[in-house]
C-alpha cells in the first residue's frame, strides 16, 4: 500500500481525534490517546482560525490573565481541582507532587570524615561557605534565595549522567534518576516560595547567576571523575543548609526577623494549615535539607563500599 493511500485509510481517524480534543464537535476516538496526554500549554495572542472550523474562537480557554490557550495541537489544558472543589492556581506543580514533610528527622546528624575523600568533601564545602557568610551575614532570605539555586544543581546533574549511565549501558538505575531529580525539583520547589516573600535585586541575580554558573560546571566535572566525593560534597552542603536554616529559625524565635504570614504556594505545597507562617515554612524547608543530606551521604557511602548506586534500591519519596 502506498503511503498516499495510507493517509486516505488513516485520514477520517486523524480528523477525529483533533476533533475529540477540543477542535471540534465530532466523537472521534473519544479521547482515549489524546485527552490524557500531560498537559501542556501554548500562549498565542491569535485567537482566530480562519479555514479551521474549530470552537477555539467560540470558547476559547483562557490563562488567569486572560492570554487564550491555543489548542490547535489537540493537547487540552487539565483543569485540577482542590480536594474542596476549588481551582487549583498552581502550574509549577500539581496536587500530588505536595506532600506532608516529616520534621521528625534529626537535623544534629554530621557525617565525620573519616578518609581523604571525605576530608576533601569537607573542607572544600567549608572553604566555600566563608565567603557567603561574609557577604549574607544575618540576611537569611537572601541567603536561602543564592542556596537554593546552587543546592537545586546537585540533584539534576546527578540524574543527568545517571540517565545517560543508564541509556549507555543499556541498565537500570535502581531509582536513582528518579531520586535525585527528585530531590532538585524540591530544591527547586524551595527557591519558588522564597521568591514568593522576596524579590531578589539586581546584583542578587548577578551572584546567583555567576556562581550558578561556576558550580555547575565544577559539580558537573567532579560527578564525573568521582561520583562518590560529588555525593559527599552535597550531603556536607546540605548539612550547613540545615544549620543556616536553624539559624534562620533562630532568629525568627528572637523577634529578629519577621514572622510573616507563609505564601500560598507554600501551603499548597507542604499541605500546612491556612494560618501557617515563615517560621512553619523555614522549619519544613529544614527538614527537607536533613533529607537531602542523608540521601547523599547514603549514596557516597554505597559507593565507598565498591558498589554502584544501583545495586541499593534508592529512597524515593524521601523528601
Amino acid at each position: 500500500m502506498s503511503s498516499r493511500s495510507i493517509y486516505r485509510t488513516l485520514r477520517p481517524v486523524l480528523s477525529s481525534s483533533v476533533v475529540s480534543s477540543g477542535l471540534g464537535t465530532g466523537h472521534g476516538i473519544k479521547g482515549h490517546v489524546i485527552s490524557h496526554l500531560p498537559t501542556i500549554r501554548f500562549l498565542s495572542s491569535d485567537t482566530s482560525s480562519s479555514g479551521t472550523g474549530n470552537s477555539q474562537s467560540e470558547n476559547p480557554v483562557r490563562t488567569a490573565d486572560g492570554k487564550v490557550i491555543s489548542t490547535y495541537w489537540g493537547i487540552p489544558p487539565t483543569k485540577i481541582t482542590k480536594p474542596d472543589g476549588s481551582a487549583w492556581k498552581w502550574n509549577c506543580f500539581q496536587p500530588w507532587d505536595s506532600y506532608k514533610p516529616d520534621v521528625s528527622i534529626d537535623v544534629t546528624k554530621h557525617h565525620k570524615p573519616s578518609n581523604f575523600t571525605d576530608k576533601f568533601a569537607y573542607w572544600t564545602v567549608q572553604t566555600l561557605k566563608i565567603p557567603v557568610q561574609l557577604f549574607f551575614q544575618r540576611k537569611h532570605m537572601c541567603h536561602a534565595m543564592l542556596l537554593e539555586t546552587v543546592a537545586a544543581v546537585p540533584g539534576m546533574v546527578g540524574g543527568m549522567l545517571l540517565h545517560l549511565k543508564s541509556l549507555r549501558r543499556f541498565e537500570h538505575s535502581g531509582g536513582w534518576i528518579k531520586a535525585l531529580l527528585e530531590e532538585a525539583e524540591n530544591e527547586r520547589m524551595h527557591l519558588m516560595t522564597f521568591i514568593e516573600l522576596s524579590q531578589p535585586k539586581w546584583y542578587e541575580r548577578a551572584i546567583v547567576f555567576a556562581v550558578q554558573g561556576v558550580f555547575f560546571n565544577a559539580y558537573f566535572l567532579s560527578y564525573v571523575i568521582s561520583p562518590k566525593l560529588a555525593h559527599r560534597i552535597t550531603g556536607y552542603l546540605e548539612e550547613e543548609a540545615v544549620n543556616s536554616y536553624t539559624e534562620f529559625l533562630n532568629d525568627i524565635d528572637a523577634g529578629k526577623f519577621e514572622n510573616s504570614p507563609a505564601p500560598a504556594i507554600a501551603i499548597d505545597y507542604w499541605r500546612l494549615p491556612k494560618d501557617a507562617t515563615l517560621r512553619d515554612v523555614v522549619f519544613v524547608i529544614r527538614a527537607d535539607e536533613a533529607h537531602h543530606r542523608d540521601i547523599n551521604h547514603y549514596a557516597s557511602d554505597i559507593q565507598f563500599q565498591g558498589r554502584e548506586l544501583k545495586e541499593a534500591p534508592a529512597p524515593i519519596g524521601f523528601h
